[in-house]
């Protein structure tokens, strides 16, 4: 039997506005960046907010029947945000591939999954299937899974300012603190401490002051 043609990777959510949402990191602390010799990665569709719990599952049954050597890693990519609430910095996270969950596990000669394994997976609480297709799931695309990888290996990098999207040389306005309501060009910004340096006009005289870049929005 030839293998079926490889599935293409889930829509990833898309970025979020710069709203409350101030930066975006993608983590999962279990990613490598090369896919284990003899395996494949597959695409598992899950219930809405049981990715983690599902993952979590599936881990215990591997452990319990020994499967260790037909199921790698599962992973479930999310995004690492900053965000400001009530004035308080926290870090949040999302999903990056809601109600997926990615599964890397050994290959059949005929390209497909070993029958005690397939059903360990779907007796799983919360498990709906794998994408693919007559009754069987398909392989990702080596390029799709190099895409995965590569965002979940992210895991270890602070949340930077990547949602907000704020460059040297930007226009802004500041809308809040001591300089409310000025505008001026972003001088540089520092992503680990979160704040921004911007050059305003303070009684005609160009002056930088730095402020958190959850105080200022860009200028169109």
């Amino acid at each position: 039997m030839s293998e079926p043609e490889a599935t293409s990777l889930p829509a990833a959510v898309p970025e979020a506005k710069p709203s409350e949402v101030e930066s975006a990191e993608v983590e999962s602390p279990e990613a490598g960046t090369d896919t284990q010799p003899g395996m494949k990665w597959y695409v598992l569709r899950v219930a809405s907010n049981k990715e983690e719990q599902v993952r979590d599952a599936l881990q215990r049954k591997i452990k319990i029947e020994a499967l260790e050597q037909r199921v790698g890693r599962i992973l479930v990519p999310t995004l690492k945000e900053k965000r400001m609430k009530g004035g308080v910095l926290r870090v949040a996270e999302r999903k990056l591939y809601p109600g997926y969950v990615f599964v890397e596990m050994a290959c059949e000669e005929d390209g497909s999954v070993a029958e005690n394994v397939w059903f360990m997976v779907k007796e799983t609480t919360g498990v709906g299937d794998f994408i693919g297709s007559d009754g069987k799931p398909t392989s990702m695309p080596e390029h799709d899974v190099v895409q995965m990888l590569a965002a979940s290996q992210k895991a270890e990098e602070d949340p930077g300012l990547g949602g907000l999207n704020i460059h040297k040389g930007d226009q802004v306005k500041i809308t809040d603190g001591a300089f409310e309501s000025y505008e001026g060009e972003v001088d540089s910004v520092d992503e680990r401490r979160g704040m921004v340096s911007v050059i305003i006009s303070i009684f005609g005289r160009m002056t930088p002051v730095e402020v958190g870049y959850w105080q200022i929005e860009k200028v169109e």
